[in-house]
């Protein structure tokens, strides 16, 4: 079994055009799931013979740049959409475009090892790191494309938390905020008995407006003293039977199996670095595949539970 040795750290990844459309229901920042698809895309492009994984993968970001225009002040954002070139005919291609964004993100991912004699000399630690930087720039992040990439360091795992929050300042990082999800879904139900997680999710997008004297309101929101919540896409859910590869027509690939499926969403937090000492670890987001008891539905999910 492979075990924790190093962390590797892409720091000021800046990357444009990434999808900003990161679920049915939710924009702006890119789902999660966009960037542990990246690193799992990395870790396939290992060139080691010694066996080498990528694991968790912390997200802090440091700018979030949605290119969204907003007329006046009291209309509504639209997406800045880029203008495709003509057909043959003069016509305007039938192209869809969707939502994007500009990053400055920097991603601290767990590299686990087998054999402890790998990657313990210098010279094969540079050679790893170059490697790594090399593949990155070679693919994309959240559907975005790769400007630059500030520097990639390969730091030992033995580094306490308040080092590694250091490395990732200024930024905040992106965190499940289970527990703030379950409180808000209470408070909500000692109103409503019926009241779910997904009114509670409703509801921090929500601004209530209360009017207390002439030209006098008061805006509440649940959120408050809660920090800075946000509602986040975390894996999907099987909706259909697992069809074998080649079954379903107009599939992307007919060399796998398919299979339909709706998002799942929580709630997410954002956080300063430095107020994870003692908890970092916390931070990493992973991949966990099981089985919704209930349908016995596959549930393919995203979340920060300590393998």
């Amino acid at each position: 079994m492979a075990s924790l040795n190093y962390y590797l750290l892409f720091d000021h990844v800046k990357i444009h055009n990434a999808n900003a459309i990161s679920s049915p229901l939710t924009y702006g920042f890119p789902a999660i799931s966009g960037f542990l698809g990246a690193i799992h895309a990395l870790n396939r492009k290992i060139e080691s013979k010694e066996s080498i994984y990528l694991d968790g993968v912390l997200i802090a970001c440091h700018e979030c740049d949605v290119q969204v225009y907003r007329p006046n002040d009291y209309s509504d954002y639209i997406f800045r959409l880029t203008r495709n070139p003509l057909a043959k005919n003069g016509d305007t291609r039938s192209i869809i475009e969707e939502g994007k964004v500009h990053l400055d993100v920097s991603l601290l991912v767990e590299v686990k090892i087998e054999n402890i004699d790998t990657l313990y000399d210098e010279e094969q630690q540079q050679a790893f790191v170059k490697q790594m930087k090399q593949k990155l720039y070679q693919q994309r992040i959240a559907g975005g494309h790769i400007v630059s990439i500030e520097n990639v360091k390969l730091i030992s795992s033995d580094e306490s938390d308040i080092t590694l929050a250091n490395l990732l300042l200024p930024a905040f990082v992106l965190v499940e905020a289970q527990q703030e999800l379950e409180d808000i879904t209470a408070e909500l139900q000692q109103k409503n008995p019926n009241a779910t997680q997904l009114d509670a999710l409703v509801e921090t997008a929500m601004l209530h407006h209360q009017p207390q004297e002439k030209d006098h309101w008061q805006t509440t929101s649940i959120k408050e003293g809660r920090g800075w919540l946000v509602p986040i896409p975390l894996g999907y859910q099987a909706i259909s039977p697992l069809f074998q590869a080649g079954m379903v027509e107009n599939a992307r690939s007919n060399e796998y199996a398919t299979q339909f499926v709706e998002c799942i969403y929580g709630l997410g937090k954002w956080v300063f670095p430095l107020r994870l000492k003692g908890h970092l670890s916390q931070a990493f987001w992973r991949y966990q595949c099981s089985k919704l008891q209930s349908n016995n539905a596959d549930i393919y999910m995203i979340n920060q539970k300590t393998n």
